[in-house]
């Protein structure tokens, strides 16, 4: 059983049903996560690409001042 690394809720994924680079809901939080190593089963957050376009804006007004 993997827990969910934003909520904590139990995620039902086995390690021999996923494979490296696919990408996980969970249904408690609706985050999605990347699946980057599979033994163990490690997972990263995949942050949604509206929020990486707000980050590098944010990022170029500061560079700006």
């Amino acid at each position: 059983m993997v827990i969910c690394p934003e909520c904590e809720s139990d995620l039902d994924i086995e390690e021999d049903e996923v494979d490296e680079g696919e990408i996980v809901s969970c249904p408690e939080c609706g985050s999605d996560f990347e699946v980057v190593g599979v033994e163990p089963l490690e997972l990263s957050l995949v942050e949604d690409e509206e929020e990486e376009e707000d980050e590098e804006q944010e990022d170029e007004e500061e560079e700006e001042y």
